[in-house]
């Protein structure tokens, strides 16, 4: 089965490639283990992920994604995995804090985003938890595979 992965890139702060973007997901998706028909993966500014973040979370400040899950894999039917909304430039802001490489760190978003669309959160203690061992679960698998994103 293949999955439609949507990639938009609506900021000028990191060059991104699609494919690496497709190659990424569907390798996190295969991996996973899950059936979607469809996701969406998009880059954006900090004004607009500042603008998404204040809109749908009440607080106006940047951050590294923004998640808005859509079907469950087990339902019947087409399922949409979701959207993914991610910040290159927060990225680059943490790089040049504390040293990494920026598409390491990118990609370190696109999973976290696409951990939240299976129902992983980050709220309490317990959540954040789980959400490190799953991302860096899906990392190793990531670095085993080459699919880092890339320009």
């Amino acid at each position: 089965m293949t999955i439609d992965i949507q990639v938009t890139q609506n900021q000028q702060d990191l060059p991104i490639s699609t494919t690496s973007v497709q190659a990424l997901v569907a390798g996190f998706i295969h991996h996973a283990a899950v059936k979607y028909d469809e996701v969406s993966i998009h880059f954006v500014d900090t004004a607009t992920i500042c603008q998404l973040h204040g809109d749908y979370f009440d607080d106006p400040t940047t951050t590294d994604c923004i998640t808005f899950p859509m079907d469950d894999d087990e339902e019947e039917g087409y399922r949409v995995m979701g959207d993914v909304f991610v910040c290159p430039a927060t990225a680059q802001n943490y790089v040049n804090e504390h040293g990494g490489n920026v598409y390491h760190e990118a990609t370190l978003y696109v999973i976290h985003g696409l951990l939240h669309l299976l129902g992983y959160d980050d709220i309490d203690e317990a959540d954040q938890q789980a959400m490190r061992a799953a991302e860096q679960h899906y990392l190793a698998y990531v670095e085993a595979n080459r699919l880092w994103l890339h320009a």
